[in-house]
C-alpha cells in the first residue's frame, strides 16, 4: 500500500479525533469534497454564450403560435399547422433550419476546404488509377517479353535442328563445306579458324535467328527435299508440294 501524504488538503480536512476509526474518518472526507463540488455546480454562473444556446434552443423546440406575425398571415390565407406549403401542397413542411455560426472564419471557408478535400481525394483516385495502369502495362511488357523469349529459344532450337540435318544430308551427298558455314553447327576449336572463317561469321552475324532458320530451311527443302518439322525427306518436288503443309513452323501448326 501507499504512504499516505500527511501534507495533503485531504489529511487535514479530516477528523483526527482520538478514537476515531481511520475508514470513517476517510469517508467522511470524501462526502464532504463531493458536496462541495455540487454546491460549486449551482453557483456557477453560465456565461453568455450557454444563455444564449439555451435560448435559442428552447425557441426551436417550440411551435410557432398565433402571436407570430407571419404565422397569423399563413392562417388568414388558409394555412393549418402541419400541412405542407404550396398550392397543391407540394412544399416544405418544417421549416428551413437554423445554422449557427460558431467558428471564427469568413464565409465560403467551409464550402472551401470541402471542395478541396474533395480535390484531395480526386487526385489520391487518379494516382491510383494511374498506378494501377502502369501496373498492368507493366505485365503487359512482361509477358510479351517473355513469349519473345520464349519464340527465340524455340527458333534457336529450330536452327540447331536444321543444321544437324543440312550436315548430315550433306555428308551423305559427299558435300565436304556447307554452302554457308553456318548451315553447318560449327566446331568449338576456335584455333583452328582463319582469317576467312572470321569473314563469313562477321557476315552471318549479320541475319537474325529467324532470317538463318528460313534460309536453311528452304536450301533443305530445294536441295534435299526435306522438312525438318515433317521430319521426312520427300521423293520429288511434287511430292514435296502436295504433301508438305508449308515452309515453316506456323503452316505445320
Amino acid at each position: 500500500e501507499e504512504e499516505e501524504d500527511y501534507m495533503s488538503d485531504l489529511f487535514i480536512k479530516q477528523d483526527v479525533r482520538p478514537g476515531l476509526p481511520m475508514v470513517r474518518r476517510v469517508k467522511e472526507a470524501i462526502q464532504k469534497e463531493e458536496k462541495q463540488k455540487e454546491a460549486n455546480e449551482k453557483n456557477r454562473q453560465k456565461s453568455i454564450k450557454e444563455e444564449e444556446k439555451e435560448r435559442r434552443d428552447l425557441v426551436l423546440k417550440s411551435a410557432l403560435g398565433n402571436e407570430n406575425k407571419g404565422f397569423a398571415l399563413l392562417q388568414k390565407m388558409g394555412y393549418k399547422s402541419g400541412q405542407a406549403l404550396g398550392k397543391s401542397g407540394e412544399g416544405i413542411v418544417e421549416p428551413i433550419p437554423l445554422n449557427i455560426k460558431t467558428g471564427r472564419s469568413g464565409l465560403g471557408h467551409e464550402e472551401l476546404k470541402k471542395r478541396k478535400a474533395e480535390e484531395k481525394l480526386e487526385n489520391y483516385r487518379q494516382k491510383l488509377h494511374m498506378k494501377k495502369q502502369a501496373n498492368e502495362q507493366a505485365a503487359d511488357q512482361f509477358r510479351i517479353r517473355f513469349k519473345t523469349k520464349q519464340e527465340e529459344r524455340k527458333m534457336e532450337g529450330d536452327l540447331r535442328k536444321s543444321q544437324r540435318a543440312c550436315q548430315q544430308l550433306d555428308t551423305q551427298k559427299d558435300i565436304d563445306v556447307p554452302k554457308e558455314t553456318w548451315f553447318w553447327i560449327e566446331p568449338e576449336e576456335e584455333d583452328k579458324k582463319d582469317e576467312e572463317d572470321k569473314e563469313d561469321e562477321c557476315t552471318s552475324s549479320d541475319l537474325s535467328v529467324s532470317e538463318k532458320l528460313h534460309i536453311l530451311t528452304a536450301y533443305l527443302r530445294e536441295e534435299h527435299l526435306y522438312c525438318i518439322w515433317c521430319g521426312t525427306t520427300y521423293e520429288d518436288s511434287e511430292d514435296l508440294s502436295s504433301n508438305c503443309p508449308g515452309d515453316s513452323a506456323a503452316d505445320h501448326d
